[in-house]
This record gives structure tokens, C-alpha cells and sequence, in this order.
């Protein structure tokens, strides 16, 4: 017996839960499938912060990603019953006199000045090497994403939608009303399989880069901090005396396996940024998927209108993905124009 639907979502991550999201607000039926092959959202840092801390440049639309974000987490708060939502501030600590500068140069970007504290602190942290100085964001934190991810799976689990198989491309049959899938009818199918998108016959061919990372958990129980630090690594406080250390990035070793050279170049890193004993109580590795221009992968199959295409936020999903799925659902279900610096017709030259 054939279930209709009106969409089916394959991958249940960050981007898959802000379009399910969309769906239940307006009311439309879907199922969901996962098989759990991709950690990329389970193991990001989560860390909302529209300011790159390397240049001091803007995120791109950053400010409009964190006021759609934040109540978008709120309501999953309510919903799931669970705290995802951890706010901090960020505090950078200056390499050189000129990194100084350059801060006081971007606080006169006016999207930067909402988050930007104009006071560089110059006080001594207790275990923090930070000999010129610290700049603030405000406004700033993390969300849970491995809680958020199992606690919003057992919740679409418990309705019904879940189907925990991995998607077989070959079963899927393009109709004149949409897509055949197995026992199902969809008027559109939407992929947000993350890196898993690389055996996708249907966009395989969008340049998703495939970049692993890996962070350590510490426990440091004289690291006495509340905020994030940003050095050469960045330590993210967990709650209990534990942080998260991160992160690596490797492009060619495309496994999920956390290594020992990771390992060491996290605790060499963390040498020029603590000064206080650790223990290493974690270790997890991911494969982000990114894409060069630092644009999500959003939009329509060029010749199957009902394939969909939601992919490729890259390390701050969890800024980004609130606001693409809502973009994207409104340009499938009300005509609204696609921003065209995240459409995949961008690649059809």
C-alpha cells in the first residue's frame, strides 16, 4: 500500500531538522530518512558567532542568521523539553599590538558594533596566556547539537516519520506529481545528507569539499573560565570543570575516526593557550561538509523539479540553518525568490 506524502527529507541533521521544522509549522506531511552515517552536526562545536575572528570580518548575514536562530532553538527548547541553548561570551586573546587595532578598525562596522565590546580588557586571566590583551563578543554561545540531534530524532521517531534506513538512490522513480520512493509518493524529496551528498547521483556534481575535523574534550578543573576563549585553539566551557578543545582541519582523510596526530596537535596548541594541568576525557571527529565560496548548496534540480537540494553549511550551521530551510521552504511553497548567493544555479556555468 502506497503512503502519500508531500515531502520526504533524507538526512536528519542540522539542515534536515530546520526544514522539518518548516514543515510541521505549515502543516505538511513528510517522513524522514537516517541512518546515522553522518556526525558532522553531532560533533561541531555548535558555537553561534557572526564575527570571524581571524579578520574581524562580518559572518556572512550574520546578523539576520542569529535573531531567526535563536528563537528557532527557543522553540525546540519547549518542544524537545531539553536546554540546547548555552550563551557566553567570546573572549580572543591578541597575538600582537596590531590584532588590537584591527578590532578597534571593525568596530566601526555597524553590524559588528551590536556584538563587539569597544573596551579591549587588559586584566590577567588565571590560567589563560593572554599577555596583549582580550576582545569581547556579546551575544554569543552554543548550542547543544548532539543533544539536539538525538533528542529531535526520538521526537520524530515517536510521530511516526522516522525511517532509520540508509536511502537507496536506484529506488527512486521521478513521476509526473513528484517522486516514488519504496512504498511512498512525494510531491518533492529534499537532501540534507551532508558530506553523503558525494554519492548522490542527483548532485553529486555541486563542489561540496570534504573537510574532517576533530576536537578534544579536558577536564581542567583549575581552568576557572565562562566564556570561550579564542587562540591558536579555541577551549569552550561544558559545564563540571570540562571544555571543549578544538578544532583540526584535514582534507584529505575522509574517515569519521578520531587520530592520535589530532590529538597531539590540539595538546600543542593548547600549550600556548593554558597554563593549568588537563585531562583528556574525549575525543570525536566529523567530516564538515563544506563548499569554497562559503555558501550553503540550496535550490532546485535543474531538469527534476522535485528534487531539492539543502546542503553545505559548513561550521556554523547552526546559524545558517534556520534561516536557509525557511528561505527554501518558502521559495518551494510561496513563490519566494531564492537568494541567489546560496542557489546551486550558481555553479551552472
Amino acid at each position: 500500500m502506497k503512503i502519500n506524502v508531500d515531502y520526504i527529507i533524507v538526512g536528519l541533521g542540522l539542515a534536515g531538522i530546520a526544514f522539518a521544522e518548516e514543515l510541521i509549522e505549515a502543516n505538511k506531511s513528510f517522513v524522514i530518512y537516517e541512518n546515522n552515517s553522518q556526525t558532522s552536526s553531532s560533533v561541531a562545536g555548535g558555537v553561534y558567532n557572526p564575527v570571524i575572528l581571524k579578520r574581524f570580518n562580518a559572518v556572512w548575514n550574520a546578523h539576520q542568521q542569529i535573531l531567526t536562530s535563536k528563537p528557532f532553538y527557543k522553540s525546540l527548547e519547549e518542544k524537545l523539553n531539553v536546554k540546547l541553548d548555552y550563551k557566553f561570551s567570546i573572549k580572543k586573546a591578541f597575538t600582537s599590538v596590531g590584532d588590537e587595532n584591527n578590532w578597534f578598525i571593525a568596530l566601526d562596522k555597524p553590524t559588528l558594533s551590536h556584538y563587539m565590546n569597544p573596551v579591549v580588557s587588559k586584566e590577567k586571566i588565571d590560567g589563560v596566556i593572554g599577555n596583549n590583551g582580550f576582545g569581547e563578543l556579546r551575544g554569543t554561545g552554543r548550542i547543544d547539537t548532539a543533544l539536539l540531534i538525538k533528542s529531535y530524532r526520538e521526537y520524530i521517531d515517536k510521530s511516526g516519520k522516522l525511517i532509520s534506513d540508509t536511502f537507496n538512490y536506484t529506488e527512486l522513480t521521478i513521476t509526473d506529481d513528484g517522486v516514488s520512493y519504496q512504498n511512498i509518493n512525494a510531491s518533492r524529496i529534499v537532501f540534507s545528507e551532508g558530506f553523503g551528498i558525494a554519492k548522490n547521483p542527483f548532485f553529486n556534481h555541486l563542489p561540496l569539499n570534504e573537510a574532517k575535523g576533530e576536537t578534544i574534550t579536558i577536564h581542567a578543573p583549575d581552568l576557572k573560565i565562562d566564556f570561550l576563549l579564542k587562540s591558536s585553539a579555541f577551549v569552550m566551557p561544558l559545564g563540571d570543570d570540562c571544555y571543549k578543545v578544538g578544532a583540526t582541519f584535514n582534507w584529505t582523510d575522509k574517515t569519521c575516526n578520531p587520530t592520535k596526530e589530532a590529538r597531539q596537535e590540539l595538546e600543542d596548541k593548547l600549550k600556548n593557550v593554558i597554563t593549568v594541568p588537563y585531562t583528556v576525557i574525549g575525543h570525536t571527529a566529523g567530516i564538515r561538509p563544506t563548499v569554497n565560496d562559503r555558501r550553503p548548496l540550496v535550490g532546485v534540480h535543474s531538469e527534476h523539479k522535485a528534487l531539492i537540494v539543502l546542503n553545505g553549511l559548513g561550521t556554523r550551521g547552526v546559524m545558517i540553518g534556520p534561516t536557509m530551510a525557511k528561505n527554501l521552504f518558502n521559495h518551494l511553497e510561496n513563490g519566494e525568490e531564492l537568494d541567489k548567493e546560496i542557489d546551486i544555479k550558481r555553479f551552472d556555468n
